[in-house]
């Protein structure tokens, strides 16, 4: 009979105290492995492993590339590669296209791992900025798996826990605190096997494209709707992917994207257009008030007037530009506001 014996965990901002705190908790016997993703730079110097090693009472590391799976011990994603598994059940670390503008990334990972082990997953969100792991999460239910959510009440940062909630059958909804010791009590137990559907072609394909295979070789055109959107990282066409009540975006060279993340990303790209923007005026007024200033000192008054209007009136417009910047800072810290503390509260199990 089957048993539950894969856990897996994705965390943001905030992540590493949550995770030193989860960790602690843990039995000595734990009859599963844990995998961890939490969102770090490319350059990390890959810390986490040796954190969680002395925070809790199982051994912890970075993942190493084709590392068998034994019970009891915590696997890390290293930095800027996705941690997932492969056909055998070996461990993966690679360097597959980025999801929601990162590497390592949740999603991978809990698709992976429904994917490979269908209801023995246990898949855990804890604290988080915009979305990672929702669609993951998704995955693993969708594949008999159980949805663990941290309270985003008590998440230093509730937008991922808040995803996964509106769009996900969660199994439970606990405090921090409360994580370890339901994941020993759930771990070497039955899963329910309820809601097991059989793996479609899409997440096949999207776990082989987090194991570096061609997205477009994997019929990416063929499984998602082209939409108006062009991919931030690589400027290819988005395919728009719909699960459940969810839908997000993947380009043909495989780097994918929630809505929330896209979002984001198109928020910022903008933010940085416009500082340009001001800087190309800016330069502009420099290089004519210094024109205006050496017609003056050769006696083309009537020059250097004109070019100071100029300059002035170019002045007034990036006035103009960085007040747009300001007023657009400030609604997308309204946004994260509301897609964070403002929400409804959420009772935890």
């Amino acid at each position: 009979m089957e048993k539950r014996d894969i856990v897996v965990m994705g965390a943001s901002t905030g992540g590493i105290e949550a995770l030193q705190v989860l960790v602690e908790d843990l039995p000595r016997d734990f009859a599963g492995a844990i995998f961890v993703v939490l969102h770090t730079a490319a350059q990390s110097p890959n810390f986490l492993g040796s954190i969680l090693d002395q925070a809790g009472p199982l051994p912890a590391a970075i993942a190493k590339d084709r590392e068998e799976i034994k019970p009891g011990r915590i696997y890390v994603a290293p930095a800027d590669h996705h941690l997932v598994f492969d056909e055998k059940g070996l461990v993966r670390t690679t360097r597959g296209p980025k999801e929601n503008r990162v590497r390592p990334a949740i999603d991978p990972l809990f698709r992976s791992a429904a994917h490979a082990y269908g209801p023995r997953v246990i898949g855990v969100v804890l604290t988080g900025l915009l979305d990672d792991g929702t669609a993951g999460l998704w995955a693993i239910k969708e594949q008999g798996g159980t949805a663990i959510v941290q309270n985003p009440e008590e998440a230093p940062a509730p937008s991922m826990p808040l995803s996964a909630l509106k769009h996900v059958e969660v199994d439970h909804i606990l405090n921090l605190t409360e994580i370890a010791p339901c994941l020993g009590k759930m771990v070497g137990t039955p899963p329910l096997k309820k809601g097991v559907r059989r793996v479609t072609k899409e997440m096949e394909a999207e776990v082989k494209i987090a194991r570096e295979d061609s997205a477009l070789a994997n019929g990416i055109l063929e499984w998602g709707e082209p939409s108006v959107y062009a991919c931030p990282e690589c400027h290819g066409v988005l395919m728009q992917l719909k699960e459940g009540s969810n839908f997000r975006f993947r380009c043909h060279t495989g780097h994918a994207y929630s809505v929330e993340t896209l979002m984001a990303e198109f928020s910022e790209k903008s933010e940085e257009t416009l500082w340009n923007a001001i800087r190309a005026i800016e330069e502009l007024v420099i290089l004519m008030n210094r024109m205006a200033q050496q017609f003056e000192e050769h006696n083309h008054g009537e020059a250097a007037l004109a070019l100071k209007k100029k300059a002035d009136e170019a002045h007034e417009r990036s006035e103009q530009v960085r007040a747009i910047v300001m007023h657009h800072k400030k609604v997308r810290e309204s946004e994260l506001s509301k897609s964070g503390k403002n929400e409804p509260a959420v009772k935890p199990d």
